[in-house]
């Protein structure tokens, strides 16, 4: 129906939300909010309808997109596959220049074999690739620069 992760800006501080409106601001199903009282979203009373404060809700998302984070260790790239930051194959990464000063890291996952990428400034690449072996490839040459 709507986000897998609701945006917690959407749920307006200085407002009170039924189940529904809650549900309907957020974009998700009605039952997923009332999930998330049964998991510790504090409510005002036990009465209906049930009223949740907007600030409430808000810490409430943004506490668990916080637990949900998973941040990448040194030589550590993060796989969308496989939901979790892993070394890649064979210790192997290239760097592909975005601008003079950042570009991105490009491995394989070792579980899933898809291609997994991190950002990375020219300055902090030293310590974000830790062991890794970092292949600097050179880009591809242009129509207009051929001979």
């Amino acid at each position: 129906m709507g986000a897998r992760r609701p945006n917690p800006r959407l749920a307006k501080i200085h407002r009170n939300y039924t189940v529904e409106e809650a549900a309907a601001a957020l974009r998700v199903h009605k039952n997923t909010v009332r999930q998330w009282v049964k998991s510790g979203l504090p409510i005002i009373d036990d009465k209906r309808p049930t009223i949740i404060l907007g600030l409430a809700l808000q810490n409430f998302l943004q506490d668990r997109r916080k637990k949900a984070k998973q941040a990448c260790g040194p030589g550590e790239i993060y796989c969308v596959k496989c939901r979790r930051p892993k070394r890649p194959a064979f210790n192997a990464v290239d760097y592909l220049a975005l601008s003079g000063t950042s570009g991105n890291l490009r491995g394989i996952c070792p579980d899933c074999e898809t291609l997994i990428h991190r950002r990375v400034s020219l300055a902090r690449l030293e310590t974000v690739v830790a062991s890794l072996d970092v292949a600097f490839p050179e880009a591809l040459r242009r129509i207009g620069e051929s001979e």
